[in-house]
């Protein structure tokens, strides 16, 4: 079939963006052809058509959005103005529809959470209209996210995030949220979560990342502990520099990989006070490390976050909340030893599945410091540790286990 992902960006390395990335290369391999509708787009030019207006940054979302979130009413004309946006990118939508003569739409995290509110209504109205087929990818929905709790537009958000339509089957990356959609609006979904190319061995060091130690301030000697997040609260790094705090060695340096400021700086000057506080080497190196192999203004060295995983002697990943957790699965695909705090979906969805770590609920205590320990000083316990969870995060999160979910969700 040709199918038409529909999203407000495909570009970069956001997690929406690169979920539909491999989605696309397993629905590939199974003889589909892909296309791409998007507001943000590096998808080439040739399967792929950008509507600037169908972007979450655009200035028309964004007059909307301060007029919806955080509000009760909405007045007449915010009201025109949704529909008048959805009505156009509905009709970019049939444009798109009729150039690539798409059989199946598949909007990502579009009807989900509704950063641009006028693109959901118009996947809806035009799924509606055309009782065409879609699979709608849904990665977190908006009753998940407080910025979304207080809004004037109730009635759009019960019409279309997510829309109940016979024509729309839902696939969701974790069991608490299926179960959510189910109560909610009562639809039924499949279980497909987020995955990694287990089949395919993970990049080591090259010459050009042999240098990532030095180059961060690591000496040789040191234990690199890798927090490879952005430094939101949600992530709960204050435990991290707890735990390597306790750990009471002056080799153990803890290195965040992602900038600071998607939700203000406040967290990251609260952990930079802490970290002075314990004594712990905070290592921010999200200026160092981006979506490619670089030089920036200075001609320093860019790395991207892969160059980084094999040089980690141990990965925290102390969330608090995680709509499924990637990089946890990243750090497993890398077969590096991790301490992880017990958050809900690592509860219901990943740890039954046997995986072989250090855990921690919600603090650092003795028991979690001593294992950390024994662990980074025995390196045949590291071994069987990363090896078994290696060999079930292929089993479960692989791409031949996506391709049996994508397999029953495109069965029309």
């Amino acid at each position: 079939m040709r199918l038409g992902f529909v999203s407000t960006r495909f570009a970069g390395t956001d997690g929406v963006s690169l979920e539909a990335l491999k989605w696309a290369e397993v629905l590939e391999e199974m003889g589909h052809e892909i296309f791409w509708f998007s507001g943000l787009s590096d998808r080439p030019e040739e399967v792929s058509m950008c509507v600037p207006e169908a972007f979450f940054g655009h200035p028309e979302n964004q007059w909307l959005a301060k007029r919806i979130w955080g509000h009760t009413q909405r007045d007449p004309t915010v009201t025109e103005r949704i529909q008048d946006v959805a009505g156009y990118l509905k009709e970019m939508l049939r444009r798109f529809v009729d150039r690539f003569q798409i059989d199946v739409l598949v909007p990502e995290n579009a009807l989900t959470i509704p950063v641009h509110l006028p693109l959901g209504v118009a996947i809806t109205e035009f799924l509606a209209e055309t009782n065409m087929k879609a699979v709608a990818h849904h990665h977190d929905f908006y009753w998940e996210r407080d910025r979304f709790a207080v809004n004037a537009v109730p009635d759009f958000l019960d019409m279309s995030f997510p829309p109940r339509l016979p024509n729309l089957r839902h696939g969701v990356i974790n069991r608490q949220a299926g179960e959510q959609l189910a109560r909610r609006k009562g639809v039924s979904s499949i279980l497909v979560p987020n995955v990694f190319q287990f089949e395919k061995e993970p990049p080591g060091i090259d010459d050009y990342s042999r240098d990532v130690r030095s180059e961060l301030g690591l000496a040789d000697d040191d234990i690199f502990i890798l927090q490879p997040t952005r430094v939101v609260p949600r992530k709960g790094i204050e435990m991290a520099i707890k735990l390597v705090a306790r750990l009471k060695d002056p080799r153990c340096k803890l290195v965040i990989s992602h900038q600071a400021g998607d939700e203000g700086f406040e967290y990251v000057e609260m952990l930079k006070r802490l970290a002075a506080e314990e004594q712990v080497t905070l290592l921010l190196v999200g200026d160092r490390v981006g979506e490619n192999r670089q030089r920036d203004k200075q001609g320093r060295k860019v790395y991207t976050l892969w160059d980084l995983y094999p040089h980690a002697d141990l990965v925290t990943y102390p969330s608090t909340y995680e709509g499924f957790g990637n990089a946890l699965i990243e750090t497993f695909y890398f077969r590096k030893p991790v301490v992880v705090n017990r958050y809900s979906i690592f509860v219901q969805d990943i740890e039954p599945k046997g995986f072989d770590t250090i855990t921690m609920n919600g603090y650092v205590t003795h028991d979690v410091v001593e294992r950390t320990r024994m662990l980074l000083a025995d390196e045949d316990r590291r071994d069987e540790m990363v090896q078994t969870n290696y060999e079930l995060g292929k089993k479960h999160y692989g791409y031949e286990h996506l391709k049996k979910e994508l397999a029953a969700l495109f069965a029309f």
